[in-house]
């Protein structure tokens, strides 16, 4: 028994009803979302009257609805069409240096960087602009490096079958960077190997060298 025990039972049944559930998953309407805003403007002592801040609460609803576009899409749909005549290319396809743009889960703070994506094609290609258009997708969403890194990899994989796939993202976190140990030269590198790539330390090897890191 700690020392802040009473040694009695408590009945926490009514704790959480389905009515509180219910509440906690809807999600708020754009007026509910302003007012958060609003009320966060005044928790750090501004004056949200003030000129320069009228406004202001709808303009961050809506760049949040473009920050986090990402919800409402399907990264995988973004691949189902693929194309067979390819003249029997057989070796790696590569996209280096895509601009990231996400925000961290932790503190709401930007994560900004680049990714390299390469796959080695198994009888189909993809047009390349789709494989940036998955990494928007998820990284348009609260996120964690290594998770964004791992749901990016997964899902080519999983769409579209090839021998193997690689990526790699090079970026720096502004909860780190700007905030905390406030380190601004700091970069965060994650990678994730599928199939050939994991397979073959050759092959890994020469995409970390087109990537330009090694």
């Amino acid at each position: 028994m700690t020392p802040y025990d009473t040694g009695e039972t408590k009945d926490t049944s009514e704790q959480i009803t389905p009515a509180a559930t219910s509440a906690v998953n809807t999600r708020p309407n754009r007026a509910e979302a302003e007012a958060a805003v609003e009320l966060l403007l005044r928790w750090i002592g501004e004056d949200p009257k003030r000129e320069g801040l009228v406004g202001t609460p709808e303009r961050v609803v809506r760049a949040w609805e473009e920050f986090c576009v990402g919800y409402s899409e399907d990264p995988a749909a973004m691949l189902q069409r693929t194309f067979e005549e390819v003249e029997g290319y057989d070796d790696m396809v590569m996209l280096r240096n895509i601009r990231l743009e996400s925000h961290c889960e932790h503190h709401l703070v930007p994560i900004l960087g680049s990714a390299h994506i390469a796959y080695m094609p198994n009888r189909r290609v993809v047009g390349i602009s789709k494989l940036a258009r998955v990494i928007d997708s998820f990284a348009r969403r609260l996120q964690t490096q290594e998770t964004l890194t791992a749901q990016v990899a997964e899902t080519i994989q999983s769409a579209l079958q090839p021998k193997g796939v690689a990526i790699l993202i090079d970026a720096q976190h502004q909860c780190m960077t700007t905030r905390g140990v406030r380190k601004p030269d700091v970069s965060m590198v994650t990678t994730r190997f599928t199939g050939v790539f994991q397979d073959d330390a050759d092959l890994r090897r020469r995409f970390l060298e087109q990537a330009r890191l090694t």
